[in-house]
């Protein structure tokens, strides 16, 4: 059995690898519908080893598909994802419009696939860097206990964009040639620079992608007063974004213990050997679905605390891939359609 799926963003950076990422997968699609903005209607995608056309993204383009993938801005999400769960789509958005109503799941299949029960039609999934946060702490959190949890990022520049991408190129080829640059998408040169800054600032200083790491990685793992605290950075990378993640278990372990417990889960590999240069770095791990973890150590200052180094592909793992999963369980569960 196959299933009508749209892709609302598809000529962006995620809706193109939602493209990907399903064909890869295989997910049964007997009908697709490629949506964007009016400005972006009319260009071709690639799928299945056919062009496609991109339609305008409207209520009724959407009508009838039994999943859409929404990988466009939050005004597209506000606009048309109530529209068309309420017509019976399952509606799987990458946006930040609805991943705090309480009404609706917010889910990383290997960390909290049981809040698909009971789904009404619309189903967030997480920012790309609170994904591969909660893959590395869930198994811990269910071994150990987690009694703190503070994260610095350091985020590809892929995650802002198709013209991010292109600034830090324009950038990189005007510092080699002597020439300036004047950035346009970030407030300062992304090329050969580093960027304490990710999304727009907000209440205490912090900013909104900070804030999302504490908020959404509270509701995943179902811990309301979780102490998780954030610092999140832009860096020069273009696919992979990297954490430096330090937490504290509620109960007594080993850095033997947490390995073996990281290297159990579901969707992640452990690349950790430091005398032999294993880690996990973006540039090997961009192009993978899981989410790597290495540098595992004690911390000697404060008990029951460590350091992990967690690394995963921002535009699969942190969004299409985790997207298409969402599908692939409901489907497993017999459940494609709250109808």
């Amino acid at each position: 059995m196959g299933y009508r799926v749209a892709v609302v963003g598809a000529t962006g950076l995620v809706g193109q690898q939602v493209l990907r990422v399903l064909e890869e997968r295989r997910f049964p699609v007997d009908e697709l519908r490629p949506l964007a903005t009016s400005r972006s209607a009319g260009r071709q995608v690639e799928f299945a080893g056919s062009s496609w056309e991109v339609g305008e993204a409207t209520a009724e383009a959407l009508e009838g598909a039994d999943f859409a993938f929404f990988a466009a801005s939050s005004d597209i999400s506000r606009q048309l994802a109530p529209v068309a769960a309420r017509a019976g789509t399952v509606v799987i958005d990458k946006s930040n419009t609805f991943r705090m109503d309480p009404e609706v799941p917010l889910v990383v299949p290997e960390v909290n696939g049981h809040a698909l029960a009971g789904h009404r039609n619309l189903i967030a999934s997480p920012n790309c860097s609170t994904i591969q946060l909660v893959v590395a702490l869930k198994p811990i959190l269910d071994r150990f206990g987690l009694e703190r949890v503070v994260v610095s990022t350091y985020q590809a520049v892929s995650g802002t964009g198709a013209a991010a991408l292109d600034e830090l190129e324009a950038e990189v080829r005007a510092h080699l040639e002597g020439r300036d640059h004047a950035p346009e998408v970030y407030p300062r040169p992304i090329a050969f620079n580093v960027l304490p800054h990710c999304d727009r600032f907000e209440a205490e200083g912090y900013t909104l992608e900070e804030w999302k790491l504490v908020r959404e990685t509270r509701k995943i793992l179902g811990i309301d007063d979780l102490p998780v605290t954030a610092t999140a950075v832009r860096v020069p990378v273009r696919v992979g974004h990297s954490e430096a993640v330090w937490l504290q278990t509620r109960d007594e372990a080993t850095v033997d213990d947490l390995r073996r417990a990281l290297a159990a889960a579901p969707g992640l590999v452990v690349r950790d050997d430091p005398g032999g240069a294993e880690y996990p770095t973006p540039l090997e791990v961009a192009g993978r679905d899981e989410v790597f973890v290495g540098r595992i150590r004690r911390d000697p200052t404060a008990p029951r605390a460590f350091w992990l180094w967690v690394v995963a592909d921002n535009l699969r793992k942190g969004a299409a891939t985790n997207a298409v999963q969402i599908a692939e369980a409901l489907v497993a569960a017999g459940k494609p359609a709250g109808r």
